[in-house]
């Protein structure tokens, strides 16, 4: 049987898996997306933007 410092081992390691599965899925669903999408608005408004400046000019 396991020993309490075995055991403790086992616990921290789960913790720490645990952890890194739960913060990679936030990072793939909110994060990222949340990044690109403001990304390409950024550039979108940055290209419209260069054609309204360059209209008035």
């Amino acid at each position: 049987m396991f020993e309490f410092d075995q055991y403790l081992g086992f616990i921290a390691f789960l913790t720490i898996l645990t952890i890194g599965f739960w913060l990679m899925i936030f990072l793939l669903t909110f994060i990222v997306p949340y990044w690109l999408f403001g990304n390409i608005r950024e550039l979108l408004k940055e290209k419209r933007d260069a054609k309204r400046a360059k209209r008035e000019a």
